[in-house]
């Protein structure tokens, strides 16, 4: 049982505050509260059984700056696809959501965004300190203090969006997005640089920021032109 807190409250600290809990918050203006906790559970679970059982394998297969780029990309696609609109609050008839894979697609993200993480590393540490004997136990407590930490992010979250102004909180979700999506990138081409081979960071880095910003500039363009054609 001392195993258990030890685990649960260490896994709860590291988390507090980190990029996940703030992604989650902006979550929470994309989907809905189900789909953002079944996701973000499935992808805790897997997460951690793979830092426990597995014990960083994954870095071992998958290269650092190729992690770095895939979270960078899946940043930014969701800063774009914010500022595109909410399409699951669209109501099909019956009440159905049109969009069907919502966990699925919150569960890639918080994946992504988690793979290689602080709290990652904490659970595989874990795991080889106290072996197989001790897997379960590491792997529940690892997974239920980061999800109690993460439940916090999502509730504000939902305070925040029954508070706040229509489009407010799609404001701050693209600005989380594309400030994690910019700075992940950044960090991916640094590793690309040193560990595959030499290229201009800055000027790459910059390209692809002018070339985000004409797409989501784009993409604002034609929604307002969208919306003015419903009136």
């Amino acid at each position: 049982m001392m195993l258990f807190f030890k685990v649960f409250f260490t896994e709860f600290i590291a988390e507090m505050g980190d990029k996940t809990q703030l992604m989650l918050i902006a979550l929470t203006s994309k989907y809905k509260l189900r789909d953002i906790i079944l996701g973000t559970a499935a992808a805790i679970l897997v997460l951690n059984g793979l830092a426990v059982l597995a014990g960083g394998l994954v870095s071992e297969f998958i290269p650092d700056w190729l992690i770095k780029m895939i979270a960078a990309l899946a940043f930014l696609y969701f800063a774009a696809s914010t500022l595109a609109g909410d399409d699951d609050e669209e109501e099909e008839e019956g009440g159905k959501s049109k969009i069907q894979f919502a966990p699925l697609a919150v569960f890639w993200t918080f994946f992504v965004a988690e793979l290689g993480d602080k709290t990652q590393l904490t659970a595989i540490t874990f795991g080889a300190n106290e072996g197989m004997k001790s897997a379960f136990v590491v792997w529940i407590g690892c997974s239920l203090g980061l999800f109690a930490a993460d439940i916090l992010g999502m509730l504000v979250g939902y305070l925040l969006k029954s508070k706040t102004p229509d489009g407010l909180l799609n404001t701050l979700a693209f600005v989380i997005f594309s400030i994690f999506g910019a700075f992940t990138l950044h960090q991916g081409l640094n590793m690309m640089n040193a560990r595959v081979c030499p290229i201009p960071v800055w000027p790459v880095w910059i390209a692809a920021a002018v070339i985000f910003t004409a797409l989501c500039a784009w993409i604002y363009i034609k929604r307002k032109k969208e919306n003015k054609c419903d009136i």
